[in-house]
């Protein structure tokens, strides 16, 4: 499909901010309609479909998600996300009602890199000003929790299924509130 000729060439990004990603989810949507041979008004439908689809709400917050964050804002924690995702994730966080906490929202699509590449985890760092040795970092997939431990990170994996064991694994955010105050107290 033509639509996807750019990340079969291996070009990205495919979108470079939020209009270029409104615009080609049009596209996929219309393209998608006309496939199966949908052609009267495609481009109404295609918008209806955008509406419906794209960035609806369909998110939801794990329930200790906001308390976390609250805590560690208090503590005057940065904090950022790293996402393999398009320009709208900030704006998806808006949605969700938690980006005032994130000084930095680094996508895959506008950095031209994936989880576990170090440049999509230099590029968050650059962002906030800090060193992988200055962060805790938590994925919910091994090989990009390892990545970034790897490069530095205290880096978590959050397995909420408990099918995952060892010192990195937590089943729960609230567990990050009990590595920092150990970490402190045993600096104190």
């Amino acid at each position: 499909m033509e639509l996807f000729a750019l990340a079969a060439e291996g070009r990205k990004p495919w979108y470079r901010n939020i209009e270029d990603e409104k615009a080609f989810f049009f596209r996929y949507y219309k393209y998608l309609l006309l496939g199966e041979g949908v052609k009267e008004d495609a481009d109404k439908r295609a918008e209806m479909l955008f509406t419906e689809l794209w960035c609806n709400n369909d998110r939801l917050l794990f329930p200790e998600t906001v308390g976390v964050l609250e805590y560690f804002r208090k503590r005057g924690f940065r904090m950022g996300v790293i996402s393999d995702t398009s320009p709208s994730l900030e704006y998806t966080l808006r949605q969700l009602g938690v980006a005032e906490y994130f000084s930095s929202f680094t996508a895959s699509s506008l950095v031209g890199a994936s989880k576990p590449s170090p440049v999509i985890f230099n590029a968050a760092l650059d962002s906030l000003g800090v060193s992988a040795e200055e962060s805790i970092y938590v994925d919910d997939y091994p090989p990009e929790a390892d990545g970034a431990r790897a490069l530095g990170f205290t880096s978590f994996l959050i397995d909420r299924k408990n099918k995952n064991t060892g010192k990195w694994t937590i089943g729960s955010l609230k567990e990050l509130i009990g590595f920092v105050e150990e970490a402190e107290r045993q600096n104190t």
